[in-house]
């Protein structure tokens, strides 16, 4: 059942012991969407509480200061930029099939839940978490909201230089600036500050490159042997995905994240070229300008697929630039 905003509100009214789903290898978009919709939750009095499978990485304990959630048996379930079950994650994945609203951003949502707000047109999932507070009215804007609020629009739409960027992101992350929230410190920690493991992880990705399609087509990978060797962690790896696609002349930046099993591949495009036409033809979803797929295989075989893929989109067969 798709829903509008008041519709979501009106549900969110009557729920209570809820536990708020983030998505697996959390980013700034699921976290800062499901504290703050828990924030909300507890000031209308329910009792809410945010699960991830992954744990939520230290970067991003602005957002959760003296977290501590309440232990209770949950009687509904909201995921939160959430697009398909398979992205629940080992230790959520007891919820997939029992969820009673999803709110999400993803034009690539499978409808699992029994309710969903979905507006594939939203830079962030964040973006309806602040529509459902005015449409609450009585629930206030507080500086910790508006920090979770503008960590999900920032670092979903790149610190607002990506092309899903709307004159609406703007503008909410200037109602979240009237809030108080700490944008500098913010943007510090997303996109300036990084580990020294984070450092060594870039390097070894860039000694990956690799051209195919006459150069218009970058792909790179990590394996866990790099990341065993870097001693860089999983929430390290925000942004990585964007490498490939920042060289001149690229129209899809292909990014191969080594898993049990097979490769996560991670695409970015170009404005003309549809990342997430790609990546279902090999199952996986997404958005226009980034979306991505899980390949089983080898690394040679997980390139193969999502080469073969790519050529089909682009209309043109491989030659190994």
């Amino acid at each position: 059942m798709l829903l509008k905003c008041e519709e979501c509100c009106e549900i969110l009214r009557g729920m209570d012991d809820i536990v708020i789903v983030a998505h697996q290898n959390p980013d700034g978009d699921t976290l800062g969407s499901s504290f703050a919709l828990m924030y909300v939750l507890r000031q209308l009095g329910k009792r809410a509480r945010v699960e991830c499978s992954d744990g939520f990485p230290a970067q991003y304990s602005y957002m959760f200061p003296d977290y501590s959630p309440e232990d209770y048996e949950p009687k509904n379930i909201i995921s939160v930029d959430l697009a398909a079950k398979e992205l629940f994650g080992p230790k959520t994945e007891k919820y997939a099939d029992r969820v009673d609203l999803c709110i999400d951003h993803h034009g690539s949502n499978t409808m699992y839940a029994k309710a969903t707000f979905v507006k594939p047109e939203a830079a962030a999932t964040a973006e309806l978490i602040e529509s459902i507070i005015y449409e609450l009215e009585d629930v206030e804007l507080t500086k910790l909201i508006a920090n979770c609020i503008y960590t999900g629009v920032s670092t979903d739409t790149g610190c607002f230089r990506y092309s899903n960027t709307t004159a609406h992101s703007h503008a909410v992350a200037g109602r979240m600036f009237k809030a108080g929230c700490d944008y500098a410190y913010i943007n510090h920690v997303m996109f300036e500050m990084k580990s020294l493991s984070r450092i060594a992880i870039e390097r070894e990705v860039m000694n990956t490159i690799e051209y195919h399609f006459s150069k218009r087509c970058a792909l790179c990978y990590i394996t866990k042997a790099m990341m065993a060797s870097t001693g860089a962690l999983d929430s390290e790896l925000e942004g990585v995905a964007a490498i490939p696609r920042q060289i001149e002349g690229v129209a899809v930046g292909v990014t191969l994240r080594e898993r049990d099993g097979g490769f996560k591949a991670s695409l970015r495009t170009d404005d003309n070229t549809d990342a997430m036409e790609i990546c279902r033809l090999l199952g996986g979803g997404g958005h226009p300008r980034a979306a991505g797929c899980f390949i089983s295989g080898t690394l040679d075989e997980a390139k193969t697929t999502v080469l073969g893929a790519i050529g089909q989109v682009l209309g043109c067969k491989e030659d190994n630039a």
